[in-house]
């Protein structure tokens, strides 16, 4: 398309390369996340083998919840709750993931089109960006972080009671108590790296120097930014593995294999 100001190529774009592979490749990922999380979410059931509870059923807000000893069981919204409970909790973090300004980029692209990629023309007539519903709510992402934190806590504190056998005796160690320190040190990792955390711990600060414990701790979060991309796919695997490691021991497919 031409326009004033623009040279006259009628072509739609000039580039020779695989534009199209990358965004394939996110298309397939996230679409395969989508589907897999939507069967986990609605199956209510496999999702809990002791010591380890499925990430996606943490913390358990109804009545209707498998019994974990000593684990995330918070019963708050009584019985009347009758749908899977991982449907209660997956929206706060499936919220701060839709909104993070990574995954913008990636599903805009991938499932939009908008624009497909770098120097490609998208098939869009009109641009309102997200200055329009429902695109607005993207504004919302600085408040899923901070539900986000509280939900990471508490994984944080089902990967210490991992390290249970499954007679509910600390100082054990299985491979699912791997799989779960690796998935929460990303999770921690992907959260932290968010730029609403590096805005929120010095991007209104006027003068550094008058404050250098958070001056400090806001370049550790700028590090950790600048691989938010790479952290945003690692923790979406380790979160999906570690909800289909409990799902094959409460399946009965293994025995989780115990270290010491």
């Amino acid at each position: 398309m031409t326009s004033p100001g623009r040279a006259a190529i009628t072509a739609k774009h000039l580039r020779t390369d695989r534009w199209w592979l990358q965004p394939a490749v996110t298309f397939t990922g996230l679409f395969l996340f989508v589907v897999y999380s939507t069967w986990r979410a609605f199956a209510d059931t496999d999702y809990y083998a002791a010591p380890y509870v499925s990430p996606f059923y943490s913390p358990c807000l109804a009545d209707n919840c498998r019994d974990m000893r000593n684990g995330p069981n918070f019963d708050l919204l009584g019985s009347w709750w009758g749908l899977s409970p991982a449907l209660l909790i997956l929206i706060f973090p499936l919220g701060f993931r839709l909104t993070c300004y990574y995954y913008r980029k990636a599903y805009y692209r991938a499932f939009w089109a908008s624009p497909p990629a770098c120097a490609v023309s998208e098939p869009h007539a009109k641009y309102s960006g997200e200055t329009r519903f429902p695109l607005i709510m993207q504004n919302m992402h600085r408040y899923f972080f901070y539900a986000a934190v509280p939900v990471a806590g508490i994984l944080t504190y089902d990967t210490v009671l991992a390290f249970r056998d499954d007679s509910y005796e600390f100082g054990h160690m299985g491979l699912g108590t791997l799989v779960f320190l690796v998935n929460i040190v990303l999770i921690w990792a992907y959260t932290l790296s968010c730029h609403s955390c590096r805005h929120l711990i010095g991007g209104k600060l006027r003068h550094f120097s008058k404050h250098p414990v958070r001056y400090r701790m806001w370049t550790w979060v700028g590090k950790l930014n600048e691989r938010h991309m790479q952290l945003a796919w690692a923790s979406l695997i380790s979160v999906a593995a570690a909800d289909f490691y409990v799902y094959l021991l409460a399946s009965g497919a293994f025995s989780d294999p115990v270290l010491f």
